[in-house]
């Protein structure tokens, strides 16, 4: 399973790094995605990532503050947050897309075991 990192507690407009390993993971050339489950709520992708051509796709909520991005040498992804908002606050997943492009509803296409999990928490 992909295990994640890099979860902390920050003010309202901080930035956080995280990272996910998928070590032990044969997603071959399939795309990567992060997903979130605010308290309360559901699991929601935010953010892919394709294979290869790096194309990328973004949920409006965090579209011009969150990047993502892969180094498949080390079969690995990492999502930048910046200007962080209360409404950030969530667990936060990777996962494997069974798809090569990020494209239409690609969060319908998650594979495998969902990870651990890293804790964000934005105080306003």
């Amino acid at each position: 399973q992909p295990v994640e990192s890099g979860g902390a507690s920050v003010q309202a407009g901080g930035s956080l790094n995280l990272s996910c390993t998928f070590s032990g993971v044969n997603g071959g050339d399939f795309a990567r995605a992060w997903f979130r489950q605010a308290p309360g709520k559901g699991r929601e992708g935010i953010s892919c990532i394709s294979f290869s051509v790096g194309k990328t796709s973004y949920q409006d909520s965090v579209k011009g503050r969150f990047i993502i991005s892969r180094d498949d040498a080390r079969n690995m992804v990492y999502l930048e947050m910046n200007s962080l908002k209360a409404e950030d606050t969530a667990m936060y997943y990777c996962v494997v897309v069974t798809r090569i492009v990020c494209s239409g509803s690609w969060w319908d296409f998650r594979a495998g075991a969902w990870g651990p999990g890293t804790q964000v928490t934005v105080s306003s």
